[in-house]
């Protein structure tokens, strides 16, 4: 969603709500932000709120200037009307403003005049603006007649600015909504809310943001065009238009009388609204973890059942895995699953040896319900989806995509996971068919591990026949790109924009947005552990949510693999695209789980996650004591009848 048009924007939200970072994201691609500080030093002995105070310092940039208006309250009206139209403010909060403004050193004062000279401040001002406001209308009525006056002055300024604003947000528990746009019905007389205008279904740039931030775009100049509707991703330089997501494939498998092409295989089911939240992508995020319980429950409860021989071996972990992802020891197999196909290239020497238009002829027969891949995925009952990623330029020559496009792929990704958690997917696959991906996820590995790009380069296979000349190609390409960035910084975003391009930024916002809803990934190839290895820097705890069945035999998946402690199950050397590896295995790792929930305990065995034992098993019984002893507690001359009769003395 996108907030076109926009000048001036309130941002509402209750206590530790998240609206701060929200309205500082809004205004995150401003080279330099005027911050207005609205509250009072406060008691020097309140520690608490010093700290929070602190708090909102330290995540100021440093090209921030701050301005105070605590002490009048009628000067927030004058910094406004003196605003340039280059400028950009970020007033926060009103709330301060107000307590300010109910203070007994500024009584007696007209309220009501001072709220309505703030609103016409804020409806005349020329330079790009967010206001933050405390929403405290939906708790209870104070019971203190003060705190009724803060509530409903609050209250007032609230409906005043809203009114004067162009667009007002409602945060509430990091979650942002839009009540109001500059596309939609203004508020009435009575200052009515205004109701949100329909997203516009029309397909728009792959490459734009998914949503997860809505944004204000930067003011434009007098002789800029009209641009279309456009979102602005925290710490991005420009505005970028919205996207939407691709539609969801249901490959079926052909009947024995349908035609050997498999035409008809998928059908579309939905297509996704656009939807708008507050979450900011960002380093040190903080998501679910697995349950760190139920997976080694799980294992020991495994030994309990009646297997014969040895057991299953190394896919115990598949075990372990699926009841800490599903939380219970006895896991159950995965029911829906979605592949998603990661569609992009990348040019320059990165490709070096790969057949024009092949990615996206394989992205077309996945469409079509044709292909290895699609015939797996109707196999195994699950969905397919083919995302088109922006096109990565020659990482050899300088960015592969702008911090824009980046911050764009990660919310689409990151979309495209929740999407499928709403829609009951269990598992996600990974899949990726992009030219010159081999040679991006080398350049990552290089970035985040450390790596020699010729060992984790696998051979150039085309036709049929190695072709070492375009391995050189591409080794000299990640070289050239490393060489480039050596004194770039290594932080998620930064390897994204320089070497990872459109495809590996996707499947890393799918990961953390698959980890965000608990629902655990199938990786399968150089483009998914590539990401893992990204992701690591944003939320770490997106590898607990992964499994990897096999490595395929190409270096960069053994080397991520180690790094990340993703050990592969198999070593079956399949190769037949990244994300059908998975597939062909699939059935495998159900299998297991199936047969792993369904085995009976051994005869006398309990179950160790709190299962009963059996009923043949005899019950332990604490023996009696032979005597008198520490756990005695009358005295030794009380008689006890439950004793032997004592000798006369």
């Amino acid at each position: 969603m996108s907030v076109d048009g926009c000048n001036t924007v309130l941002v509402l939200g209750g206590i530790r709500s998240g609206k701060s970072e929200f309205a500082e994201a809004l205004v995150a691609d401003a080279v330099t932000v005027r911050y207005v500080a609205t509250a009072t030093g406060g008691d020097p002995d309140d520690a608490e709120w010093a700290a929070r105070l602190a708090a909102h310092r330290n995540r100021r940039p440093e090209t921030w200037t701050t301005e105070e208006t605590g002490d009048d309250p009628r000067r927030l009206a004058d910094v406004l009307a003196s605003a340039q139209p280059h400028e950009t403010l970020l007033v926060d909060d009103l709330g301060g403003w107000v307590t300010v403004l109910l203070d007994p050193a500024h009584q007696p004062a007209d309220d009501t005049v001072t709220i309505a000279e703030l609103a016409e401040a804020v409806r005349a001002c020329p330079a790009r603006l967010v206001l933050v406001s405390p929403e405290v209308g939906l708790s209870l009525v104070p019971t203190t007649p003060l705190g009724r006056a803060f509530a409903d002055a609050l209250g007032s300024a609230n409906r005043a600015v809203a009114d004067a604003c162009d667009a007002v947000a409602l945060v509430v528990a990091g979650q942002a909504c839009w009540l109001k746009r500059s596309d939609a019905p203004s508020s009435d007389a009575a200052g009515s809310p205004s109701v949100p205008s329909p997203v516009d279904p029309a397909p728009v740039d792959p490459a734009a943001p998914n949503g997860h931030r809505a944004g204000i775009p930067a003011q434009a100049g007098p002789s800029e065009p009209d641009t279309p509707a456009t979102t602005v991703a925290p710490g991005a330089g420009a505005p970028v238009a919205e996207a939407v997501l691709p539609e969801v494939l249901t490959p079926a498998v052909p009947p024995a009388a349908q035609p050997a092409d498999g035409a008809g295989w998928a059908a579309p089911t939905m297509t996704l609204p656009m939807v708008a939240t507050g979450l900011v992508i960002q380093s040190g995020m903080e998501l679910p973890l697995p349950d760190e319980y139920a997976g080694p429950q799980a294992v020991e409860r495994l030994a309990t059942r009646d297997v014969p021989g040895a057991g299953l071996g190394v896919l115990e972990r598949v075990v372990g895995f699926a009841a800490a992802t599903q939380g219970t020891p006895t896991p159950q197999p995965w029911g829906p699953v979605r592949v998603l196909l990661l569609h992009g290239d990348h040019e320059g020497g990165a490709s070096a040896g790969s057949t024009a238009g092949e990615s996206a002829r394989r992205a077309a027969q996945a469409r079509a319900g044709v292909g290895v891949l699609a015939r797996l995925a109707a196999e195994n009952g699950a969905t397919l989806q083919v995302v088109d990623a922006p096109t990565a330029a020659p990482m050899e020559v300088g960015a592969a995509l702008t911090a824009e496009a980046v911050e764009s792929a990660l919310r689409h990704g990151w979309r495209l996971a929740e999407e499928a958690a709403d829609a009951g997917v269990h598992l996600l696959v990974l899949a990726a068919c992009g030219a010159g991906t081999e040679a991006a996820a080398a350049a990552v590995l290089a970035a985040t591990a450390g790596a020699e790009p010729p060992a984790v380069l696998g051979r150039v296979v085309r036709d049929g026949t190695v072709d070492d000349t375009a391995w050189m190609i591409r080794c000299a390409a990640v070289r050239d790109a490393l060489h480039r960035t050596r004194h770039a910084s290594r932080d998620a975003k930064t390897v994204l924009t320089e070497l990872g391009g459109g495809d590996i930024a996707v499947a890393t916002g799918i990961l953390l947005g698959a980890t965000a809803r608990r629902l655990p990934v199938l990786l399968d190839g150089p483009v998914g552990v590539a990401a893992g290895m990204v992701s690591r820097d944003l939320a770490g705890q997106a590898r607990h949510w992964c499994l990897l069945p096999d490595h395929g035999g190409h270096p960069a998946v053994r080397l991520a693999a180690d790094v990340l402690g993703l050990s592969p199950l198999l070593d079956l050397r399949l190769d037949l695209g990244e994300g059908a590896n998975a597939l062909a295995a699939l059935p495998l790792l159900r299998s297991v789980l199936a047969l792993s929930a369904a085995l009976p305990a051994r005869e006398g065995d309990a179950g160790p996650a709190g299962e009963p034992a059996d009923e043949e098993s005899p019950e332990f019984a604490e023996p009696e004591p032979a005597g008198p002893g520490p756990a005695t507690t009358g005295s030794d001359d009380e008689e006890r009848t439950d004793a032997p009769d004592r000798h006369a003395g």
